[in-house]
Parts: C-alpha cells; structure tokens; sequence
C-alpha cells in the first residue's frame, strides 16, 4: 500500500467543515469509511456532514442508514468547507445528493482503479484492499489511534471488500497487518462476520435458490450467468438481495472463471454484477458500458431488459476467452 500523500493530509489540516460523501448503492467498504472519517473529523474539532443518496437495500447496513443525511445541508460563510468522496473517483457516481452539493474544493479517497485524472490532493491507491484500510493509515498519520467503535466500522468495511479475506492472495500482508491493529483495539472478527452474513430472512435464501437454478454456462462453463427479474423481486422483496454468498457459491464451481449476474431495477433499466477467480478482468469489461470496480469484482448500471443486457455483455467477454476457444 502506498504512503499517505501530504496533500490529502494538508487539505483536511485547512479546512473547518466537510461535506462526507459515498456512491450510491452503498455497500460495507462505503459506509465503514464514511462513518469512521466523520467521527475521526468531528474528533479534530471539524464540522461534518455524512451523506448519501442510498439506497440501503443490504441487510448488513440498514442500522446505519439513519446516520446519513439524502441532501447537503447549506455551508456557513465564515467557514472553510470542502467535501472528502470516499469509495469513487467521480461525482458521476454519487447520485442523486449530488444535485444538493454546493461549489465547495473536493478530494477523493478509492482504491479502484480509474482512468480519471486524480488531483495533488486526491488519495488513490489501488494496492488497497479498501478504502477503509486507507483511512486507518490517514489517522494514523495525523496522530490518531481509532476508538473502538472506529475500528468495528474500518474492519466491517475491510471484511466486506475483502469477502472476508477470502480474495486475498500472498500480496494480503499489509491487509492482515491492519486488521490485527483493529482487532487489538477492540474489534470482534467472529461478531463483525455476523454482521455481514448473519440475520438474512428466509426469502433471500429462497430467492438465491432461484438464481442459482436458472443459472446458465457460457463459454465452456468458464462464464457463469444468471439473472433476477422484477418479479422475483416483489415475490421475494428488495431485502432479499445476498449477493456475496451468491457469488461465492457461483465461483466455487468446478471450471469457473468469471460469474455475472444481471438483476432488473425498471422496465428500461438492469444493475450487472461480475465477479472473476483470477484471469479476467472484469473491471475493463465494466468500464467498457460506464461501470468500473477492480479487476476481480465489478458493476455497472445499463439500459435495457434483461434478455438484452445479458447477451450483450456474454459477448463482451468473448476476447478474454478468445485464445483459449476451440477453432
């Protein structure tokens, strides 16, 4: 991982107030980060805002979804305000909240990979196994030691980009390190694990069954594809999405190399999940259609219907299978 660059440090040093904001459709990483920067803010003597434009549909985070505020609050004209955006490297992913937003300096902290310009004052290390690993070492660096309930929220969000250390390989060294300086200030590996797998309802398993029958192979079985429409949705409710355990579930299976799931959010709209065990990099293919993520585990939202959106993207991962197709 790298050095904390003094900009990102100096930015937050010269400022009174700020604006804390995450993508949209947040997950463990975006809110753990979030919530753990604002109390480390507040903490320096800071004014914070924690916002976000949701939705909190994964059950794991819904307790924390009361915490964040869908509209920007006006700045104070005596103070220095900025906004720190954690988890993107793009105003085009914050959503709706976005339109509340006055013209304030901002900074970002990701550790995905992007193609977009970063500024002398941005943080982004894609060698960071989350952005709240990243923000342990920010405190760290200006002197601070997370309180318990810091650390619970920086593993929480280590734990869910990580798939609980399960998509580490020998480079994981500087991720384990940091969650042994986490658990020794107090956090609880076995509660945060039920935390993000636990307390599911019995409709998400029954919905995961769905997905998991319908699921078809497409280049050899190294493509695993399947889909969840509107009316498993109604069926079986928003809060039944489990999407990790889906996928991990998908890429144990014999021969395969990269899973996608498609799921229709409107008539005129889906939301693509990809994951990959190693050679296909799924983040390329997403940022192809306007997604992006890291090379192992993607997204993106598309236009159009599921049938649609599905053959389309089964193509777009021919090239990454091309050499090793039969003639």
């Amino acid at each position: 991982m790298k050095k904390v660059p003094q900009g990102i440090l100096s930015f937050i040093e010269s400022h009174d107030c700020f604006y804390v904001l995450g993508h949209k459709e947040p997950d463990g990483d975006c809110v753990g980060s979030q919530l753990a920067l604002s109390s480390f803010l507040k903490t320096s003597g800071k004014r914070v805002h924690v916002l976000s434009s949701g939705p909190f549909t994964r059950t794991e985070i819904l307790e924390y979804e009361h915490r964040f505020r869908n509209e920007a609050p006006p700045e104070r004209d005596f103070e220095r305000t900025a906004a720190l955006v954690l988890d993107c490297s793009t105003m085009g992913r914050i959503g709706d909240v976005s339109a509340s937003m006055p013209p304030v300096p901002i900074a970002f902290i990701d550790h995905h990979a992007s193609s977009a310009p970063s500024g002398d004052v941005d943080y982004i290390d894609s060698s960071a196994p989350s952005v709240t690993t990243q923000i342990l070492l920010l405190m760290e660096a200006m002197g601070h030691a997370p309180t318990r309930e810091e650390a619970e929220l920086l593993f929480f969000g280590l734990c869910t980009d990580t798939g609980f250390f399960r998509h580490l390989d020998e480079s994981g060294g500087d991720a384990m390190r940091i969650a042994a300086r986490l658990v020794d200030a107090g956090v609880s590996p076995k509660r945060t694990f039920y935390l993000i797998n636990g307390g599911k309802s019995l409709f998400s398993r029954k919905l995961m069954g769905e997905i998991l029958m319908r699921t078809e192979p497409h280049y050899d079985g190294r493509l695993l594809v399947s889909s969840i429409s509107l009316e498993d949705q109604r069926r079986y409710g928003m809060a039944s999405r489990d999407s990790d355990m889906l996928y991990q579930l998908l890429m144990g299976v014999s021969g395969c190399e990269a899973a996608m799931i498609v799921r229709q959010e409107s008539e005129s709209q889906c939301t693509v999940g990809f994951r990959s065990r190693e050679r296909v990099d799924v983040a390329s293919i997403a940022a192809a259609f306007g997604g992006g993520g890291h090379r192992l585990a993607a997204g993106l939202s598309i236009n159009g219907g599921i049938e649609e959106v599905t053959d389309k993207l089964i193509q777009a991962f021919g090239p990454a299978f091309s050499e090793d197709l039969p003639e």
